[in-house]
């Protein structure tokens, strides 16, 4: 199988991550290729229409896209365990609530890269933070159920999302307010698969 992928992509980190943790990491090319909303670069929009990564292709069913349909897939196809099933709504609600997070922080990071700096919108910029500034405080308020169960993909997810607003947007200070989230992700970034693939 071959991932088309990004050292910077949250969203690519999580799917390699999720390799990793299941001891399938040796079963994937990663291929690193650049593009961005506007200009799709390198990524193969014939394998991915929507020019987005990560990719995932040479698959039993072809090729695959979305990170969430690509960690279900190693979930299933080596019995992984990342979406347990006494907790599964919980662990998809939270993987989702993680994907959000990159979402509106590599939507911001567009905004600075892609637009020219007379068309960047700051509010626009600030309402995407109070939503991971919004999600943060859920986490930090009534996630220590979740924060202290057993490792799933959701936990993949937020410490990928974590890291990524610490390597593009530290200027926001997200550990500021956050003790207990910021403990737990000094914990998780310990684990070899997410030193492995920690953005630079």
């Amino acid at each position: 199988m071959k991932l088309y992928s990004n050292p910077a992509s949250p969203f690519a980190r999580k799917v390699i991550v999720g390799f990793s943790e299941v001891n399938a990491i040796d079963d994937v090319e990663v291929i690193n290729v650049i593009g961005n909303p506007v200009d799709s670069g390198d990524i193969p929009i014939t394998e991915n229409p929507l020019g987005k990564l990560p990719t995932l292709v040479d698959t039993p069913f072809g090729t695959l896209y979305d990170s969430r349909v690509i960690t279900r897939f190693i979930d299933h196809h080596y019995d992984g365990g990342l979406y347990p099933s006494s907790t599964l709504f919980e662990t998809l609600k939270m993987e989702a609530l993680a994907d959000g997070i990159m979402d509106a922080a590599v939507l911001m990071t567009y905004e600075k890269r892609v637009r020219s700096e007379d068309k960047q919108s700051e509010v626009w910029m600030d309402g995407q933070w109070i939503k991971i500034n919004r999600s943060l405080d859920a986490l930090e308020s009534k996630g220590k159920e979740f924060l202290n169960s057993s490792f799933n993909i959701a936990h993949i997810a937020l410490g990928s999302a974590l890291d990524y607003l610490d390597f593009r947007h530290s200027d926001r200070a997200w550990r500021s307010g956050h003790p207990k989230l910021n403990e737990w992700s000094e914990v998780i970034s310990h684990r070899p698969s997410m030193i492995a693939t920690k953005p630079a």
